[in-house]
């Protein structure tokens, strides 16, 4: 099994890039790659640019990335209620890549952190409404509030016991679908 970890945010300190890939790593016998944003950066998407030039390679790229995942996990930051601007930008030019949708129909586990009480409940129920009109199979959503307690950052775990395992049982369901959809 192929996990696409991908982290919604072009942030060298990412919050969500730490719980994406500690929620990769739970996967056995996977082969795993977490999405750094920053090679992907392109051009504010603006449909002159589009006809003027097509849609960039960088796009492209990412899309091969995801159409070779038999699974994706998504951590977004929430800026002001919704996603950052650095993944809005990819999003919205894989999204005019001909004959695609974004995602792909691929199993994806949704995921958010923050600092603060919501754990982005905010960019959750965004993504969460938009994506299936973009090819997004969301198997389960993950939140965990108040990073900075929640999260220890020396070990990259989570140190909250109830947040940890609510977190891994998600991950046995979506392991076990993607189990049944490779047979």
């Amino acid at each position: 099994m192929k996990v696409l970890a991908i982290a919604g945010s072009n942030s060298d300190a990412s919050m969500n890039r730490q719980l994406v890939a500690y929620a990769s790593s739970l996967f056995n016998n996977a082969e795993v790659e977490v999405v750094d944003l920053n090679p992907f950066e392109m051009p504010i998407y603006k449909h002159e640019r589009e006809l003027a030039g097509g849609v960039p390679q960088q796009a492209h790229d990412f899309a091969a990335k995801i159409d070779a995942a038999n699974l994706l996990l998504v951590s977004l930051p929430e800026h002001n209620g919704t996603y950052s601007t650095a993944f809005k930008n990819v999003f919205d030019w894989v999204s005019r890549i001909k004959d695609r949708t974004v995602w792909n129909e691929i199993p994806m586990l949704l995921m958010s952190t923050s600092p603060g009480g919501r754990g982005g409940a905010g960019v959750l129920e965004a993504a969460s409404k938009r994506f299936p009109f973009h090819g997004g199979n969301i198997v389960e959503t993950f939140s965990l509030p108040f990073f900075n307690d929640n999260f220890d950052k020396a070990a990259q775990t989570i140190s909250n016991e109830e947040k940890n395992n609510e977190l891994k049982e998600k991950i046995k369901k979506i392991a076990a679908i993607e189990t049944i959809l490779e047979k």
